[in-house]
Order: structure tokens, then C-alpha cells, then sequence
């Protein structure tokens, strides 16, 4: 029988100790790294707060939670048409590999720019290009004081003047996309603008030339070194719609396959061995991410479908599998961490949520109008163990891709305080645009390695906390499933450990009949990773 999955519902709460757990972690890989932040994580709370900006965003593994990454997921895809180990090493940012979730979908990483350097956390995109920074600012979020952000990066605004190492990109540079927009500015330097979906957002600014700051990790981490790389930059001087009302305050860094994204231009210099990056994902929202690495000899690969125009990483999928059954669903998909959830079309979505429904043990239930997925189950009362059916990807060349958590779970408070998992949905949305997106939650327990010299994704399941690579599911063609084991739904442990961000659970009033689900609607903005092109 095909491998279920096995979880802890107290998985969801364990995001805070996880954080300093991976901050106190020495770094294993050699490379270039650097710190990723989620949205939900407590670090991005703090950064947020310590900036003056209030904190909106919706109780992790709650319905409205769900929601919003939703909203945030549709809002990407629309933008993007979707809008219709070597002799060198691996790079890390400065403050290392690690990598996190902040409140909602995005993955964060703390970067250093210039010299003095300026830090920032920006989200990372593999769905577009450009690396920008609020930077002499008109109309920017504000900053507040950076002491005030315990346990998390000094920020400090960036300048192209008062960074020693700053130089202009002039309107003759290759990388400058707008040269004919320099004459109509009367100026000398290389405009930019990039537009976004989301209620009018965009960024804009000019191009320039300044260091990234990165490190480089011997092998067995004993040592690193200092790495100073050119890269070009936006100085975004004005900022419009969500990223003045906390969203992306801090800039964005393209990891997509254009030739002024940052995996482009390193490559490019000559500061790593190969063309190409890993990121790993663990199921409560840590991560890390490589500069140069190409992955493990043997891992699962197949071959990107690259388009001429805005060229994404796309695979061909060839079939799926629900508990062992074959479903025959062709499609091509884009892998893209920046979209929190999978999105299908018919007849792919159709064959995957039904095969889902009917191995499942527990009542379909509608947990929540505000819930984005149509699949959800209700879970009995005082219920600990939970199967979730195995579902895979296979991929064009007959490497399988195992999706180790095809659902998310809901999380409630009853009325007398305690935190309980009401139920579960399949984490699948049928897309309303003729695109297939392989999201986030499908790479989870995964590291995914984008190598963009040999055109290829390859994948093999990871242990993010370890920084190495679990063995005995390697995803080869061919490979054998594990046993099914079932998932463990661990109690709340005490009366003063609730789940982080839990929203209530609020009895109904007699003979109403059973609980309800009471949420505040607040709207969590699509950040993120629906960048248009430079414009």
C-alpha cells in the first residue's frame, strides 16, 4: 500500500521554539546562504511591530489563515500569466542558510547590501526577477527603530550615496530594460517600475550596482569566507498600494530565471560552481536555501519547459497517484515556492480531489465559508490519529515526486481555551486560469534544487534541521513506497500552551446544535511574488 502521512497536530505550534532552535544550528553545507523569513513567522511579527506597522495577519492553521494565503496565491498567479558541493562551494547570505515563514505564505531571508552594509528582509520569489530595496525614499513604509527588534537583524535604511560601493546603472548597461525612458527623464541613470496585481501596488525607483553580502562555508562548516558580490539592485524610491500598508516593507528578491535575478547574476560572475539553488521546506515553516547547489548524485530529476517569453520553471507531469491508484492527468505545471497552496485545472483537479475523497476515513464536513478548499473532513472529538492518503507526482522521465502534505489542518479554540484540531482539508484549488502551479505545500519535507545550467528540478526528501538529506526515499523512477503509517493528533499539552494564533472556537447558543467557528475576516494582502516584469 502507498506511504499515508504521519503528523502531530502540535506541529502547529512549535513554529516560535523551531526558530531559535535553527538560529542556534551551525550550518552544514558549504555555500552561500542566508536566513528565510514566513510571514508568520514571530521574527517578521517583531520586524513589523518594531516598523510601527500593525500586525493583520490571521491565526496560522485557522480557515481565515487558509483564506488569505488564497487570496495571496490568486493575486501571484494572476500577475504572472500565469498571467496568461564543489571546488567554489555553496553561497549563503551573510546571516547564513536558514530560512523561515513569516504570517501567511511568504518566505522571508535576511540580507545585507552596500558598504557600511544595510539590512533588510526581503521575501523570496522564484517568480520573478528583480532584487528592490526601499531606498531614498518618497513614499516608502516607514522604519522604526531597529533596536527595538529583539532577537532579529539590525535594519537600517539603504542610501546608493552612502554606500561606498554603489554605482549607477546608466541607461547603455545590459541589464537596463527602459533605455529610451532615460531621454524622456533627462537622466542618466536606468529607471525602473514594476508593476504588481494587488490594489495597485507597484515599485519603482532606478537601477544600481552594489555588494551583496555573502558567505561561503567549507566543508563541514568549520570556516567560512566573506563573500562580496556585485549585484544589481532597484533602489525603490517609490512604493504604491500594499507595500505602504505592510506588505514586502522591506523589498522583494527575485529568484526567478531572468538575467538581472540574483542565481543569474551570481552565476554569472563566476561566485558559484554551478547555476542553480536549493531551497528545502519543513512542515512548520523553516527552510534554507543554497546559491550553487545542484543536489545529491541520484536525486529525482526532470527537465524544465522553458517558454521564450518570461521563461518559468515548468515541468511536464505525467500521472498522479492517490494510495497506490493511477490517475491519468497530463498537465504542465510551474513550481513556484511563492504560492502557498497547488492549483490545478480539470480534469487533473477533479481526478485528484475525488481519488483523495474516497480514501479518506473521516465525514466531509464545510468547516468554514471563509475556507478556500473545497475537501475538508471534520475530525471527531478527542480524535488522535488521523490517515491521510499518499499522494505523487509523476514527472516526465518517470521520476516521482512525493507530496508529503497534501492537506492542511484547521485549528480552533473552544470556549473554555483549550486548542483543538477541528478537521482537515486537501490543500488543492481548481484554478480559475489555464496554469498549473506545483505550490509550496507540495515541496514540504522536500529539497528542491532548481538547476537552471542543466534545465532540470531535481528533489529528495531533506531534513531542513539537520541540513541533510533523508535516506531511503530518494524519489527515483521506480522507487518502492514506504509503509502507510497514520497521523498522530497530539493533545493540547497545558492550559498555558495554547496553539500561537489561534482563533476561538465559540459555542453556539442552545439548541442551536453543536460549535461553530467564529473568525475575524481581516484581509491579509497578497504580498509577494506576483511581481510583472520590469517595465
Amino acid at each position: 500500500m502507498a506511504r499515508s502521512t504521519c503528523l502531530s497536530l502540535v506541529t502547529v505550534a512549535m513554529a516560535v521554539a523551531v526558530v531559535a532552535e535553527l538560529a542556534a544550528a551551525g550550518e552544514a553545507s558549504s555555500g552561500i546562504g542566508f536566513d528565510l523569513h514566513h510571514r508568520s513567522s514571530p521574527v517578521v511579527r517583531r520586524w513589523a511591530e518594531a516598523r510601527g506597522h500593525a500586525w493583520w495577519a490571521e491565526a496560522e492553521g485557522t480557515p481565515e489563515y487558509y483564506a488569505a494565503l488564497s487570496r495571496h496565491d490568486r493575486a501571484h498567479l494572476a500577475r504572472r500569466g500565469l498571467a496568461e558541493g564543489d571546488a567554489k562551494g555553496l553561497l549563503n547570505f551573510a546571516s547564513g542558510n536558514l530560512t523561515f515563514r513569516l504570517e501567511g505564505s511568504l518566505h522571508y531571508a535576511e540580507v545585507a547590501v552596500g558598504t557600511p552594509n544595510a539590512t533588510f528582509l526581503v521575501a523570496l520569489d522564484t517568480g520573478s526577477d528583480l532584487f528592490w530595496v526601499p531606498c531614498d525614499c518618497k513614499q516608502c513604509a516607514p522604519i522604526a527603530n531597529a533596536s527595538e527588534l529583539r532577537g532579529g537583524p539590525e535594519l537600517r535604511p539603504y542610501s546608493p550615496g552612502k554606500s561606498s560601493t554603489s554605482k549607477a546603472v546608466t541607461c547603455e548597461h545590459a541589464l537596463c530594460e527602459r533605455p529610451n525612458a532615460c531621454a524622456a527623464n533627462n537622466s542618466t541613470s536606468c529607471p525602473y517600475t514594476v508593476r504588481y496585481v494587488s490594489a495597485n501596488t507597484s515599485s519603482s525607483g532606478v537601477l544600481v550596482e552594489d555588494v551583496l553580502h555573502l558567505s561561503r562555508e567549507e566543508a563541514g562548516g568549520a570556516s567560512s569566507t566573506a563573500v562580496k558580490a556585485p549585484v544589481v539592485l532597484g533602489c525603490g524610491q517609490v512604493q504604491t498600494g500594499a507595500f505602504l500598508d505592510g506588505a514586502a516593507v522591506d523589498g522583494l528578491l527575485g529568484l526567478g530565471m531572468d538575467k538581472v535575478s540574483v542565481p543569474s547574476v551570481l552565476a554569472a560572475a563566476g561566485l558559484v560552481a554551478s547555476d542553480s539553488f536549493s531551497m528545502c521546506f519543513s512542515p512548520d515553516g523553516l527552510g534554507r536555501i543554497n546559491f550553487g547547489d545542484a543536489g545529491r548524485r541520484g536525486q529525482a530529476e526532470t527537465p524544465f519547459t522553458v517558454r521564450n517569453t518570461h521563461p518559468t520553471y515548468n515541468i511536464s507531469v505525467a500521472a498522479m497517484t492517490v494510495e497506490g491508484k493511477e490517475l491519468a492527468a497530463e498537465f504542465a505545471a510551474v513550481v513556484d515556492s511563492g504560492t502557498s497552496f497547488t492549483y490545478l485545472n480539470d480534469p487533473a483537479y477533479t481526478e485528484l480531489a475525488t481519488s483523495f475523497d474516497s480514501q479518506v476515513r473521516e465525514k466531509r464536513a464545510n468547516l468554514s465559508a471563509s475556507i478556500p478548499f473545497e475537501y475538508c473532513y471534520q475530525l471527531a472529538r478527542g480524535q488522535t490519529e488521523l490517515f491521510v492518503p499518499e499522494v505523487s507526482l509523476t514527472t516526465r522521465g518517470g521520476a516521482v515526486f512525493p507530496v508529503t502534505r497534501p492537506f492542511v489542518l484547521i485549528a480552533g479554540e473552544t470556549s473554555d481555551g483549550q486548542m483543538v484540531a477541528v478537521g482537515y482539508c486537501l490543500a488543492v484549488l481548481k484554478n480559475d486560469i489555464t496554469i498549473d502551479i506545483i505550490g509550496q505545500n507540495f515541496m514540504t519535507g522536500l529539497k528542491v534544487v532548481f538547476d537552471r545550467e542543466r534545465s532540470v528540478l531535481g528533489w529528495h526528501e531533506f531534513d531542513c534541521y539537520k541540513d541533510v538529506e533523508k535516506e531511503g526515499h530518494g524519489g527515483s523512477p521506480g522507487a518502492a513506497p514506504g509503509p502507510s503509517p497514520t497521523t498522530r493528533i497530539k493533545p493540547r499539552q497545558s492550559e498555558t500552551t495554547p496553539y500561537p494564533g489561534a482563533v476561538p472556537v465559540t459555542p453556539r447558543q442552545a439548541g442551536s446544535g453543536g460549535s461553530r467557528l467564529s473568525f475575524s475576516l481581516a484581509l491579509l494582502l497578497p504580498l509577494l511574488a506576483y511581481a510583472a516584469a520590469v517595465v
